[in-house]
């Protein structure tokens, strides 16, 4: 571990580079005419994905940074829904043609908050208005604590192969200090439940940073996830924001570690992981050999996006539901957050767009570099600047900082081609960032990057 490191920059607040540039740049000049006429640019025979945004949880986990809130009653939910299927149609309907789909993701949220009924009418809508290919990947985000055996079900008749349910920390101290209860028994329970429907793929989210948590209670969680063989982990660290999430209010400050705990923390976490015989991806996720995650590592095809690392390979994502992104080839845009407003919109027969990004020649450049040292710890600066057809010194944005990285064993230099050194990986956000034109005014809206 080197504690050196995470003493010196672990307090830096960067983005998590899971698009470029980063959401705080989206603006509203990019409308809903913008994002009709890129629908109509999108290359048909080209297959693409689609996320699904569910902003409902049945309790308030305090940690939280995502765009959810708490219902009780279903209506809600199920009028929701009922938007989530006309908005699919109608950027389906812009587009014109039946494009094939790879990859489905529905987030949240818990997007199993829905009933059974209404999971599998919108999944239908989904194959009625899209080409979903028969090898494509049908995930889902899940609380085990809600997870009920008609829903399971519902999902394995619908397609689901892939299952990510959200652990975070199994220490009671830790899950009473951030609202989220949930014993290990109902997590095997959840797990046994997905296997016999069919959904063999499990994914386990772990988060780090939290209050009251430890090294060793760390230790004891990845321990008892061990025991139930999940094929990935998604590791990351908690980014206390209050002033953004006011719910994060009733997490004092005082009780998050330092630093210098939260990579002792994260590091432990991926030791024990590593020991258990899963590979470590970029440097926040973990898979078994045989995964496709870990195959794609292998054959350079990893990739990154908001749902982090990925072997994802298309280059448009369709986001659907209040708050939700899509990736254009030509740029980002992004609906309306509100779900009041959300709604109003699509049922006047409008795309919910409010704000997004066109991407220059130079944001692409960057994207490029930024993704590879993200997914390979590693990027030939000449190889990639003659794709870009620009000059390998236009580059660095901030000289001095890679001239300090380079100094303090974070990264190596030859003959352009940069890569991030051994043990240092924990740092691909600060490698990254010296890239990142756009980095300097939004620093206040990203997470501790240790």
């Amino acid at each position: 571990m080197r504690l050196d490191l995470a003493r010196q920059y672990g307090q830096d607040r960067l983005p998590r580079y899971t698009s470029y540039p980063t959401a705080p740049h989206f603006a509203p000049t990019i409308g809903d005419t913008d994002y009709r006429r890129w629908l109509r640019s999108i290359p048909v025979r080209t297959p693409a994905s689609i996320y699904l945004h569910v902003p409902f949880c049945r309790s308030m986990c305090w940690y939280c940074g995502c765009h959810t809130s708490i219902t009780k009653p279903d209506d809600p939910i199920a009028i929701y829904a009922s938007g989530l299927r006309t908005e699919a149609h109608l950027i389906a309907e812009t587009i014109g043609q039946r494009l094939p789909i790879s990859h489905i993701h529905f987030g949240g949220g818990t997007p199993t908050v829905m009933t059974p009924e209404t999971f599998a009418d919108l999944v239908g809508v989904l194959r009625y208005s899209y080409f979903v290919l028969p090898t494509a990947e049908v995930a889902v985000e899940i609380d085990p604590r809600t997870l009920t055996e008609p829903m399971t079900e519902a999902m394995g008749y619908s397609g689901v192969n892939r299952a990510s349910l959200g652990v975070q920390s199994f220490d009671p101290a830790v899950q009473r200090a951030i609202n989220r209860l949930q014993s290990f028994e109902q997590t095997a329970r959840s797990v046994e439940r997905l296997r016999r429907a069919g959904i063999a793929r499990i994914n386990f989210d772990l988060l780090y940073g939290l209050p009251a948590q430890t090294v060793q209670s760390c230790v004891d969680t990845v321990a008892k996830c061990i025991e139930l063989r999940p094929d990935r982990f998604s590791v990351f660290g908690y980014a206390h924001i209050p002033s953004f999430k006011k719910h994060q209010r009733k997490i004092a400050e005082a009780s998050l570690p330092d630093s210098i705990e939260r990579h002792l923390q994260s590091e432990t976490i991926a030791d024990a992981l590593v020991d258990a015989g899963y590979e470590r991806i970029g440097f926040d996720h973990f898979a078994l050999p045989g995964d496709s995650l870990t195959e794609a590592k292998r054959e350079g095809r990893l990739r990154r996006n908001f749902q982090g690392y990925t072997d994802d390979s298309a280059d448009t994502l369709i986001g659907l539901g209040a708050s939700a992104i899509s990736r254009m080839p030509r740029g980002f845009v992004q609906n309306v957050a509100a779900t009041r407003d959300y709604l109003a919109r699509i049922a006047e027969d409008r795309l919910a767009t409010v704000k997004g990004y066109a991407f220059t020649a130079d944001d692409l450049f960057r994207a490029d570099i930024i993704e590879r040292i993200m997914c390979n710890m590693a990027v030939d600066l000449p190889k990639v600047s003659r794709l870009h057809g620009r000059n390998p010194e236009s580059a660095v944005v901030d000289r001095s900082r890679i001239d300090s990285l380079i100094a303090d064993g974070v990264v190596t230099m030859v003959a352009d081609r940069l890569s991030v050194s051994d043990g240092a990986e924990f740092l691909a956000r600060h490698v990254a960032s010296v890239f990142d034109a756009h980095l300097a005014p939004s620093l206040a809206t990203h997470s501790p990057a240790v």
